[in-house]
C-alpha cells in the first residue's frame, strides 16, 4: 500500500533516558535536543552514560496519511 499524502511526519517532543533519567526537549528554533527543566532543575542525569532514549517501537512518526 504505497502512502499518497502525507500530512504531517512529527517527532518526539521530549525524550528521557531509561539508564539515568536525563529529559530533553525538542527546540524547534534552534533544531536542537535541549536539556529540560524538571522541578525548576535541569534534569542533566549522568555526564558518562550513553543514553538509551524511551523513544522506541511504539512511537508513531506519521500523524495522518490518505
Amino acid at each position: 500500500m504505497a502512502v499518497k499524502n502525507i500530512d504531517i511526519i512529527q517527532r518526539p517532543e521530549e525524550r528521557t533516558c531509561e539508564k539515568c533519567g536525563r529529559v530533553e526537549c525538542w527546540n524547534d528554533e534552534e533544531i536542537v535536543w535541549e536539556i529540560a527543566m524538571t522541578g525548576g532543575e535541569r534534569a542533566v542525569g549522568s555526564v558518562y552514560c550513553i543514553h538509551e532514549w524511551d523513544i522506541n517501537g511504539t512511537f508513531v512518526p506519521i500523524d495522518e496519511y490518505t
